[in-house]
């Protein structure tokens, strides 16, 4: 496989990525969108558990970055704050905490002070879990009892249905475990639960297509020709290749009518090198069978 250089995904194709994967589809799809490994694409839905991280957005009354550009400009020319204030229709002492809480007159950048105020924006909210830790601990034990989030959730919700305190959604229970950074529960009650998966999937997503597992360009064995089945002509074959242990495999051969059979050891298993070791051994065959001979295609090889 060829060495593929390190990419760093915009927002955009990270945006891609989570609404395909929303709509079920495995790494290995996902991945040949950009022309990645399918280990590259996991390194970023793996880091929130594979669930979807909200969007941030700022609200409105906050200075934004343009704003806060007007302020850096009017500090060089020696505005003063009310008159920068006004120009930006902003009260006068929301611009002098702007400036006092970003290095002051001399030192105000726009770019350094809008980053650190999103920084400053970072309030996750406390995990329920984190916050009630007999709670946690009842989760933890049913978990490992293999109780479902499901089942926990409901049984919670009829012992305890006047307290909300005591009570706790499947999917908060779900995102606490694929999220570590939670804290609240362990990732080794994930053993638990009854698909042990290392990230969440969508409900959608399912192996069971119609291509999965099967090789691509193949031709079904119901489309060979009349003239196969009965085995009245020499020089239909039937081809498969055998795969051992230690990257050992044999390309098999049988010709329909005589039963004759031609086993090839092949050094790999991609195409090309399967196709010229039958191609090296089909000159050993008997004159009558090396003169009729068609490869059917039908069989997997």
């Amino acid at each position: 496989m060829r060495r593929r250089t390190r990419i760093q995904y915009t927002d955009s194709q990270k945006s891609q990525m989570w609404d395909r994967w929303q709509r079920g589809e495995s790494l290995h799809q996902i991945a040949q969108l950009f022309d990645r490994h399918h280990s590259s694409v996991r390194g970023i839905l793996a880091t929130s558990g594979g669930i979807r991280p909200r969007p941030r957005c700022r609200a409105p009354r906050t200075l934004t970055l343009a704003e806060r550009e007007e302020i850096s400009r009017g500090l060089v020319a020696w505005q003063s704050i009310r008159s920068i204030a006004t120009s930006l229709g902003r009260s006068a002492s929301n611009i002098s905490r702007e400036v006092r809480r970003n290095e002051g007159p001399e030192g105000y950048r726009a770019t350094q002070a809008d980053q650190a105020a999103r920084d400053r924006a970072r309030r996750p909210k406390t995990c329920k879990l984190i916050r009630h830790r007999t709670l946690a601990r009842h989760v933890a034990g049913k978990l490992q009892r293999r109780w479902s989030p499901e089942q926990i959730a409901g049984w919670l919700k009829r012992c305890s249905p006047d307290e909300a305190s005591d009570q706790v959604s499947h999917e908060t229970i779900y995102q606490t475990l694929y999220i570590q950074s939670r804290g609240a529960l362990k990732k080794d009650l994930l053993a638990h639960l009854r698909r042990t998966r290392a990230m969440r999937h969508s409900r959608h997503h399912t192996q069971k297509t119609d291509n999965h597992g099967r090789i691509r360009g193949t031709v079904s064995i119901s489309e060979r020709p009349a003239a196969v089945e009965d085995r009245a002509v020499p020089g239909h074959w039937e081809g498969d290749l055998l795969c051992g242990d230690r990257k050992s495999q044999i390309a098999t051969q049988v010709e329909r009518q005589t039963r004759y059979v031609m086993l090839v050891e092949v050094e790999g298993k991609d195409t090309q090198t399967v196709i010229d070791a039958l191609i090296k051994h089909a000159h050993c065959l008997p004159k009558e069978l090396y003169r009729s001979l068609t490869w059917d295609r039908g069989k997997d090889g």
